[in-house]
């Protein structure tokens, strides 16, 4: 299969492709320069523009991490404005990109802090409603989820959302403090894995490691994506 990837320089994006990178032809892409990728590199601003189909031309799938380097957001005037329009603009211009060349599927990473103002007793599922905070991240992901759900519904592309719990490795873990939204690197990379092989016009699943205390439920996660999460952190039994 061949696979794009997007946000090349991001922890989750470069766990994805190491992954991938034996049983797939990856090219990966970001807004800036990225060495030593597992793949071909591509530098795109995802705009407008017949180079952001050159760059999904002949892709079978595409991976969007959809995350902006953190220098980048730093050194821009309006960085709110900035995570907002790339998570906007430059999905739609992928996605229509998509459409136009005949991708067969696109795989969306959003969040699940779309939720956290929900109580943490609640069982929430992916058939509430969002309700994002002003966080740029959270409602740029929101936004980004929303350019998505169209292309999906009117039977542009297929686009399968997932939405991710806050991403930590198992080092990290060993030292932080609990959270019941941890989502380790390495079952976030099963997720996706799991996504490569059910495309569908449209559906959202929730995806976080799973352990005593864990936030959500990911039921359809595991029935639909064949889901396992692996990662138990020791934090969990003690909350």
């Amino acid at each position: 299969m061949n696979i794009l990837i997007t946000s090349a320089a991001s922890e989750l994006a470069r766990n994805v492709a190491a992954a991938l990178s034996e049983a797939h032809a990856l090219r990966l892409t970001e807004l800036q320069p990225v060495e030593n990728v597992d793949g071909t590199f591509v530098q795109s601003e995802l705009g407008h523009e017949e180079a952001t189909n050159e760059l999904v031309r002949d892709m079978d799938t595409i991976i969007h991490i959809a995350e902006v380097p953190p220098d980048l957001l730093a050194e821009a005037d309006q960085p709110d404005n900035y995570a907002i329009d790339y998570q906007t603009r430059c999905t739609y211009n992928l996605l229509m990109a998509a459409s136009e060349e005949g991708v067969k599927h696109v795989i969306y990473a959003s969040t699940l802090r779309l939720f956290e103002q929900h109580g943490e007793d609640w069982t929430v599922t992916e058939s509430w409603r969002p309700r994002p905070s002003v966080d740029s991240f959270v409602l740029s992901k929101h936004l980004g989820e929303f350019t998505c759900r169209e292309f999906g519904r009117e039977g542009k592309i297929n686009v399968t959302c997932l939405r991710l719990g806050n991403l930590v490795t198992a080092d990290a873990i060993a030292t932080s403090e609990y959270d019941s939204m941890w989502l380790e690197v390495n079952d976030a990379v099963a997720a996706f894995q799991g996504a490569l092989e059910s495309p569908s016009p449209w559906r959202i699943f929730h995806v976080q490691s799973e352990f005593p205390g864990s936030r959500f439920s990911i039921g359809k996660a595991k029935g639909h994506l064949k889901f396992e999460p692996q990662f138990v952190p020791s934090q969990a039994k003690e909350a």
